[in-house]
Parts: structure tokens; C-alpha cells; sequence
């Protein structure tokens, strides 16, 4: 046989070496994985750097990679040392039974892997788990006294918020790593005989015994460790009895206790194994687990069952008074509203001549202008070119303006794409990068048609908000990405009106993105925005910026993490700079008897129906004011309640990134407002927690609740609540202020007043320095001996008033409809004015509401009038007491504090609302003339109505732009030159 017949072919071996064709695929794929998992992380890298918080993305990284590792080696390590010593210390001559020889057979061949594999998977899990908890461990290093104590135990609170959920953490996972080394030895060491069962017989080697009594021991130590712990935890838990949160009289006087005896068995336990380890007898170790067993279900569950049923149960009132009082303090604490004022109020409901004249100022600065209804008016009036775009719900800031303070409804003219008939690559990401200025209304006034009275517009951008850098790179509605600042690519940067050819161009001269200034980045980005463009546009150069992650509230989430961010960012002109505010809150869940509540139901609202899912929470500081640039995107993060513990471990953990309140501007300082999302999370807490007084909590029958908004015409108990307000008003006899507030009515469902809560949101104009009365929540408790109606029952008599139906009928006549405003409530004259702007919008293509209508109530009276002057005139005989021409001011100056006047003589409003009268006078004397049975003056004034309606829908088409102007129509005053209707108190 030749030496080539005796040599082993692949056939003969079964064995294939791989083709090379297959190694270089395997290859080419990870390399190709790898680079698409590195680009990932490298973009981050260059974005953060570029933003200045490359140290948040740093300290992050390596807290995850810490913690990852430490898990994984406290699970691996531990699993690895059970295993390899019950395998080494294992019977070299043991007896095994035929099944056992089989496994034996079969695990051998695997045995070294799986030894060292099994602990490493295991390891990677826990790693993974661990490493999800790092913001726990960085709290517990960076742990900060709250200066305040725990009724019970007498621990600091930070306590409870740093350093137990970190302790609870450590000891959960000790608890799982034991048992799984446990169960990992315990299956060893039957595997390989040091432990046999043969009928009824249990035999187990010293060895396996030593070892599993040592686990044991140190499972049963650590299991008492957690219920230790545990009558710690029970401070933020709910309790048995009565409370929301807290440990009540039962888990005081029967839970807590029994947390320490069963501590103290678990201890004892402990010692029976070790006994068990020693001489070699399992009955005491056995006995001693299942005496903890059963003192568990006896002492831990069954005696506090029977003294809550038996005992506490019968007495309630009297015993539980002393934790529902922990409980309210904690609560009211936690929540910051314990500095909250509460005031009576008479709420008196007749109106009377003269009750406005010392609330002149206020109901001067009412606002009638729906920041949720306007959306389309800033449309068709200011967006000029279909790439731009409003946001669905416009936002209420406040300016001086010559030298008084104006509300102002406010929304930035953003780019939107979405009606952009171009869809090439280079339009959409070089050509088309930002939007275009703000577009502000006075929030008191309306035009003579009911439109907005503009006091910044226009493109180019002029007005009375100064001069400012315009251009908007980055706002809520942005596209994904643009690349912008290369020399020669020019973007658009506003058409040019209709005497100028051409649009006006521009290129970005900020520090807004990374830049792509070699092949490699551009490979990066382009993988990330799965775009080969980025690589082969001639538009991108060296030069270029990317600029992306271009949401404002998406920012400041990722440069701060830590911060629970305030749904509502809003734009302000600061310092001739475009900004997003940001409010940012810190929160915490384990606040010792401190009630909680979900972020997500106690912000839910018209405004804002469905918010994202947020956590349940017992603790809230507003901490932290971002402050975003809508030019270059720079983030500023203002510590704006630098005694928060919580804020101060964040800026410990991520030093220099926060700026002290100091460095606000005056101008900045001026814009900043209380969050609306914190006022709701607190009027969602002070439904309840009003009521001081245990007995009376106790007893549960002064329970408020939000009313829910009269506006949307929902009977259904899951309506939206109504939303808060932003308005500039006097709150119980205080200087004017922007002010948000909100109503309570009783949580049984009865549409009356019970409580006006409002906090003053303005935190002055002074440099470094916030108003001493930002921040003051005021409380008016109306008096419950008198029927104060709720805003259902005002929308209700609004919507039956036989008056105000037949006007609106009127109004509806045609294809119009009736849209109704925000529902607002002033505390003015001594009692409750309601007041609502009536809306008219046709169904043509490209109508928006105008304003029509003013609904006002106080107390049973109503008016329905077409300014506001003459409903207050109406509702208060003619004299409110707060006439514009006491003050000397001039109704029909825009700069001055406004007022608002009839429609000018021969404009389109002025006859509309002359066919309206004239319609509902013929209809008058047509059911006038049936009544009488007289047949021909009825048709005499059938046609006489039939006429004024034609004429009343022709001219609501004219107003709202639908139907060119009849040429034989009167002159009218063009809306762009005519004297806005302007409001203050008649």
C-alpha cells in the first residue's frame, strides 16, 4: 500500500475544512458589525463634544461599564468557585446508578466548558442587570442630607431617597447570587455522587454538606438583612389600613415588630446551619427554616391581618390619627405645597355697578385670544410658504411693551417639510435647514374681523418684541437632519415679498453640530442615517455641520437624564436670541409616608391627552431651568433650586454642567414661569391633601377633584380635566402677576366651586435674583354654605341661555360652526367672573376660527355680546367700575394698556353684525305675528329673516376669506391698516 493510500482523506475523517471563501464572508460581516456598532458610539461621542457635555456621556459609559463588570464578577466568580469545589471535592470512588452514568456520559465530554461557560452567561445577565442600576449606585457615593427626619425611626430622609433603594439593590442580588450557587452546588454534587438518595435512603458526602450549609448560612444572614430593610421600606409603601403611604398604626405596632423578630430568626437559622456544617446532623437547620416559615405566614402576615380586622378596624378614627397626620405632613412636604396660602373667600355672585374698579388691571389684561384655537388664523396669516408650520398648540408668554406688561399668545414659524412638493435628498437636508422667526398676538386684543392683532410678524421679522436672531435650526417640529454651513452651498433663508425676485439666502455661521470635515465622519453619519448622499454630495465639504437631535426637550433629556422635563417648552426673545425653555424636575418615589402619584395621569388634560408614560413618584423639585438656543442649539442648564439634594448629588456626579441661578439674565429671568406640569402634579395631590386635620381626612368628605373641561362637550366620567391658565392677574387683593391657576369642585361629581388655586409664575426681571413671590401657591376656599357654579354649569347655562342659543343659531346658519374657547375664571369683583371667546369657523378649505363672540358670567348673570366692554357692560348695568377712559388710556392704541371698540363703520364685521340684529329682530316679530295669527305680516317678516341671513352667511364667507368681496359691496377697512378691537374693562 503506498504512503498516499495510508493518508486520510476528508471523506475518510468526516471532517471539512471551512472554504476560504466562507472565512473571508465571516470576516468582511464582523468587521462590518463591528464598524456599525463603533459608528454608533462614536456619533455620540462627537455630538456630545460638540455641545460641551462630553463628560455626561463619559461619566455614564464608565458607571455602566463599573457597574457591569462588578455584577458580572459577583455573579460569575461566586458560581465558578461553587461549582469547581463541589466537582473537586466530589467521591472519586462513589457508587452511581445507571440513569446517573448515563448523564455522567453525556456531560463529560462538556464538562469543562460548561463549568466555566455556565458561570459567564450567567455573569453576563447580571452584569447587564447591574449595570441598569448605576444612577442608584451614583446617588448612594454622592449621597446628600435633606436636613428633615422620618417620624418613626428618626432617619434622615435622604436616607430613604440615596441610600436604601441602593442597599435594597445589593441585597436582592446577593439573595440571587446564593441561590443560584446553592442550586449550581446542589446539582454538582448529585450529578457526582456526593449525594445519593437509594430509596428511602440520603446519603451526602462531608464535603457537599460543608459546602451547601455554608451557602445557606450566608442566604438565611442576607435574607435577614432584606427583611430588616424592609420595615424601612414600609414608610413609602402602602399600609394596611387607611393610609395612601405609610406605615399606619398596624405595620408601627404588629408589621415593623415582626420584621425584627423575623430578622432575628433568620439570624438564628443561620446558626443552626453552621452547627449543621460542623457535626453533620440537618434536623436543626431544618426544624429552624421551617419555625421561620411559619413565623413568617404567623407573625408577619396573620397578626397584623388580625389586629388591623380586630383591632384597628373598630377604632380607626382615633388610632390612625397620628400616621394620617404623618402622612399629611409628608405629603404636603414632598410635593412642596406646606408654604402654601390659604385664604376664605366670600365669592359673591350678584354684579353689581362699580365691583370691577379694583380689578381694573386685571380684567384689562383678560386674555380672549385660545392659544388652541389660533393655530390656523397664525397659519393662514403668517406662514406664507407651505415649509412652514405652527405648532397644534401655541404658547402664553408676557413682554413689555412700551413700558407695560403684555400677555402675548406666541409660536415660532418652524420648518415642516411635510408640504414640501420636493422630495430630492439635496432640497430637503441643504437646502431647506430652518425656520423663520416668532410670530406673537396680544392676547387681549382682536382685528376687526376677529382675527389676532400681531405685535411681532411679518417676514422679515418686526415688531414690538426688538430685534433678534431669527433663523430656527432647531425647535419641536424639526426634520431628522441638516447639513449646513459649507462656503458656496447656500440655504434659503426667507422667500422675498412679491416686489423683490427671488429668496433671500444664507449659511450657518454658529457652532450647532459635529463637523464633517474627513470621510470618516461622513461614513459615520451616513450609516447612522442609513444616507450614502453624505458621502457622495459635493454640498458636504470640511466645513460642514450635521445638526440633529434637534428637539429641545430631546436635548436637555440627553445632556441631563436625570431630569423628569416639563411636556410644555415654550419660546422667549432673550437678549436678541431666539430660546426654548425647558422646565426640568427632579423627583424621587421613596419619600417616607409621602403619597404617590403617576406623572402620567396627573398631567393628562385637554392640552395634553395623552403624555408619555412617566413614573409614580412622591417627591417633585422643579430644580433645573434649561435653556436651549433655536439658532446654534447650545444647551444652558440653571440650577434654579440649588437646595435640592437630589440636584445637588446630580451635580456632583457630573460637576460643571450645571450653571448657578446667578448667571440668568434679567431678560432671561423675566420669560421663566412656573411648569405647568408641576401645578398639576400638585392640584392632583391637594384634592385630598387640603384637608389638614386627620379627623376630617379621615373621614374623607372634603375630597376635591380637577373639573373636567366644559369646553370639549364630553358627559363621559373619562373626559379630559380642564387644563391650567396662564394669565396676568391680581390673586387676593396681591399686585398683578402671570399667574397659572385652576378650579376644584367636590370629587362627587357636582359642578359647584370649592377651591381657586393659583400660583404666582413670575419670577421678576432682576439679574441672578428671583421674586420673593414666585413660586406662591394661594389657595381660596369658597364658601360651601352657597352654590358657587362650577365651569360645567356655567358652559351648561351658556349653552341653554335662550338668548345666547338664538344668536348662536343664527351664527350656524350657513356652513359655519361654533367653536368654543377656553373657559377662563378670574377672581374680580369680590366673586368669580367667568369669561369664554365664542369662535366662528366655516367648513371651506382654507378657513380659521375668528373671533366673534364674548361669553361672560358672574354668579346667575350672563351677557353674550360682541366685545368684550359690552359684555361687562351688560353683566354689570353699564358701570364695571374699571373704565379704559378713568385711566386716561386710549381704546384704540395698541401700544397703550388696550381696550376694545365696536368694528369700524362700513367694515365687514360692523355690517355682519347689523344682518345678525336685523335677523333676529325679524325673527322676533315673526313669532310675534303667528301668535297673533296675522298670516301676512308672518311672511312680511319671514322674508325680511330670510334676507338678513343671506346677507349674514355672504358676508362671514367675505370675512373669512372664502368669497371675494361683492363689488358693489360698502368700502371696508383692510384688515392690515384698520384699528384692532382691542379689550380692557369697559
Amino acid at each position: 500500500m503506498s504512503a498516499n493510500a495510508e493518508r486520510p482523506t476528508a471523506a475518510t475523517t468526516g471532517r471539512q475544512r471551512p472554504s476560504p471563501l466562507l472565512i473571508t464572508v465571516l470576516i468582511v460581516a464582523a468587521i462590518i458589525g463591528a464598524f456599525v456598532l463603533f459608528s454608533g458610539f462614536y456619533a455620540d461621542i462627537l455630538w456630545f463634544d460638540q455641545l460641551g457635555f462630553v463628560q455626561v456621556l463619559q461619566t455614564r459609559w464608565l458607571s455602566i461599564a463599573v457597574m457591569f463588570a462588578i455584577g458580572f464578577v459577583a455573579m460569575a466568580v461566586p458560581l465558578a468557585l461553587a461549582i469547581q469545589i463541589a466537582f473537586r471535592s466530589r467521591p472519586v470512588y462513589a457508587q452511581l446508578n445507571s440513569q446517573l452514568d448515563r448523564y455522567q456520559e453525556l456531560v463529560e465530554p462538556l464538562r469543562r466548558v460548561v463549568m466555566w461557560a455556565a458561570p459567564a452567561a450567567l455573569g453576563l445577565f447580571s452584569g447587564v442587570a447591574a449595570a441598569s442600576q448605576w444612577e442608584t449606585a451614583q446617588l448612594w457615593l454622592h449621597r446628600r442630607p435633606f436636613g428633615e427626619v422620618d417620624p418613626q425611626f428618626g432617619f434622615d430622609v435622604g436616607f430613604f431617597i440615596f441610600e436604601l433603594p441602593f442597599y435594597q439593590q445589593v441585597v436582592g442580588f446577593a439573595l440571587a447570587v446564593l441561590f443560584i450557587a446553592g442550586v449550581a452546588t446542589l446539582a454538582t454534587a448529585y450529578l457526582y455522587g456526593a449525594i445519593r438518595i437509594t430509596g428511602r435512603e440520603f446519603r451526602i458526602s462531608r464535603s457537599a454538606r460543608i459546602q451547601l450549609a455554608v451557602i445557606a448560612t450566608l442566604y438565611m444572614l442576607v435574607l435577614g438583612v432584606s427583611i430588616w430593610l424592609g420595615q424601612y421600606a414600609s414608610l413609602a409603601q402602602s399600609s394596611q389600613g387607611f393610609l395612601e403611604t405609610g406605615a399606619g398604626w398596624t405595620e408601627v405596632n404588629a408589621s415593623i415588630p415582626a420584621a425584627q423578630i423575623l430578622a432575628g430568626i433568620a439570624a438564628v437559622v443561620a446558626i443552626f446551619f453552621i452547627i449543621t456544617a460542623i457535626i453533620g446532623r440537618w434536623r436543626v437547620a431544618i426544624v429552624g427554616t421551617a419555625l421561620l416559615i411559619a413565623a413568617s405566614l404567623v407573625v408577619g402576615v396573620a397578626y397584623p391581618a388580625i389586629m388591623q380586622r380586630f383591632q384597628v378596624d373598630p377604632s380607626a378614627r382615633t388610632l390612625e390619627a397620628e400616621y394620617i397626620q404623618r402622612n399629611i405632613d409628608a405629603t404636603r412636604s414632598a410635593w412642596g405645597v406646606d408654604e402654601m396660602v390659604e385664604t376664605a373667600s366670600d365669592a359673591r355672585t350678584d354684579a353689581e355697578p362699580g365691583a370691577l374698579r379694583e380689578d381694573a388691571e386685571t380684567t384689562a389684561n383678560i386674555r380672549i385670544i385660545d392659544p388652541a384655537l389660533v393655530t390656523d388664523a397664525f397659519a393662514n396669516l403668517q406662514e406664507y410658504r407651505p415649509y412652514y408650520g405652527f405648532g397644534e398648540q401655541l404658547d402664553v408668554d408676557r413682554y413689555d411693551v412700551e413700558g407695560q406688561t403684555q400677555d402675548t399668545v406666541i409660536a415660532v414659524r418652524e420648518l415642516d417639510l411635510s408640504g414640501l412638493d420636493d422630495d430630492s435628498w439635496y432640497n430637503r437636508h441643504i437646502v431647506y435647514t430652518h425656520g423663520y422667526g416668532v410670530v406673537a398676538a396680544y392676547g387681549n386684543q382682536r382685528g376687526p374681523e376677529g382675527q389676532p392683532v400681531f405685535l411681532q410678524s411679518g417676514i422679515p421679522t418686526e415688531g414690538e418684541l426688538g430685534e433678534y436672531e431669527p433663523r430656527v435650526y432647531f425647535g419641536e417640529s424639526m426634520p431628522d437632519y441638516s447639513i449646513v454651513g459649507a462656503p458656496g452651498t447656500l440655504e434659503l433663508d426667507f422667500p422675498r415679498s412679491g416686489d423683490e425676485s427671488g429668496n433671500a439666502e444664507t449659511t450657518f455661521a454658529g457652532e450647532g453640530g459635529p463637523k464633517l470635515d474627513n470621510l470618516f465622519k461622513r461614513l459615520v453619519y451616513a450609516l447612522q442615517f442609513q444616507s450614502e448622499q453624505i458621502i457622495l454630495s459635493d454640498a458636504v465639504t470640511d466645513e460642514s455641520q450635521i445638526l440633529y437631535d434637534r428637539d429641545p426637550r430631546e436635548r436637555v433629556a440627553e445632556v441631563a437624564p436625570y431630569l423628569t422635563l416639563d411636556t410644555d417648552t415654550y419660546p422667549s426673545i432673550v437678549d436678541g436670541r431666539l430660546v426654548w425653555v425647558v422646565d426640568g424636575m427632579t423627583t424621587a418615589s421613596t419619600y417616607p409616608y409621602s403619597s404617590h402619584r403617576s406623572i402620567a395621569q396627573a398631567i393628562a388634560d385637554t392640552t395634553n391627552p395623552t403624555p408619555p408614560i412617566g413614573d409614580v413618584i412622591n417627591y417633585v423639585r422643579n430644580s433645573v431651568k434649561a435653556v436651549v438656543d433655536a439658532y446654534d442649539g447650545s444647551v444652558t442648564l440653571y440650577a434654579w433650586d440649588p437646595e435640592d439634594p437630589i440636584l445637588q448629588a446630580w451635580n456632583e456626579i457630573y460637576p460643571g454642567t450645571i450653571q448657578p441661578i446667578s448667571e440668568m439674565s434679567g431678560e432671561l429671568m423675566s420669560h421663566v414661569r412656573y411648569p405647568a406640569d408641576m401645578f398639576k402634579m400638585q392640584r392632583s395631590i391637594l384634592g385630598n391633601y387640603h384637608v389638614t386635620n386627620p379627623g376630617t381626612f379621615f373621614s374623607g368628605d372634603d375630597q376635591w377633584a380637577t373639573p373636567t373641561d366644559p369646553t370639549v362637550g364630553s358627559t363621559q366620567a373619562a373626559a379630559p380635566t380642564q387644563p391650567p391658565y396662564y394669565l396676568t392677574m391680581s390673586v387676593d387683593g396681591q399686585d398683578p402677576a402671570f399667574t397659572l391657576y385652576s378650579t376644584f369642585i367636590p370629587q362627587d361629581g357636582r359642578n359647584v366651586l370649592y377651591g381657586y388655586l393659583s400660583v404666582n409664575a413670575d419670577a421678576g426681571g432682576t439679574a441672578g435674583e428671583v421674586a420673593d413671590t414666585y413660586g406662591q401657591l394661594t389657595l381660596q376656599m369658597l364658601p360651601k354654605d352657597r352654590s358657587i357654579p362650577g365651569p360645567g354649569q356655567v358652559q351648561n347655562r351658556f349653552d341653554t341661555d335662550d338668548q345666547v342659543s338664538r344668536e348662536l343659531n343664527l351664527l350656524r346658519q350657513g356652513a359655519s360652526e361654533v367653536r368654543n374657547g377656553n373657559l377662563l375664571t378670574l377672581p374680580v369683583g369680590g366673586g368669580l367672573l367667568y369669561v369664554q371667546p365664542v369662535y366662528l369657523e366655516s367648513t371651506g378649505a382654507t378657513s380659521y376660527p375668528v373671533l366673534r363672540k364674548i361669553l361672560v358670567s358672574f354668579g346667575d348673570d350672563i351677557a353674550f355680546e360682541d366685545t368684550l366692554d359690552e359684555a361687562l357692560d351688560a353683566l354689570f348695568g353699564g358701570d364695571s367700575g374699571a373704565e379704559a377712559g378713568d385711566s386716561g388710556v386710549d381704546p384704540a392704541a395698541p401700544g397703550d394698556e388696550p381696550g376694545e371698540e365696536p368694528a369700524p363703520e362700513g367694515s365687514l364685521q360692523a355690517r355682519l353684525d347689523a344682518a345678525v340684529q336685523a335677523a333676529g329682530a325679524a325673527l322676533q316679530e315673526r313669532q310675534a305675528a303667528y301668535a297673533e295669527n296675522d298670516l301676512v305680516a308672518a311672511a312680511e317678516a319671514d322674508e325680511r329673516l330670510t334676507a338678513a341671513l343671506a346677507d349674514a352667511i355672504e358676508l362671514s364667507a367675505q370675512i373669512e376669506g372664502d368669497v371675494a368681496p361683492s363689488e358693489t359691496a360698502a368700502p371696508e377697512t383692510p384688515a392690515e391698516t384698520a384699528a384692532p378691537e382691542e379689550t380692557t374693562a369697559p
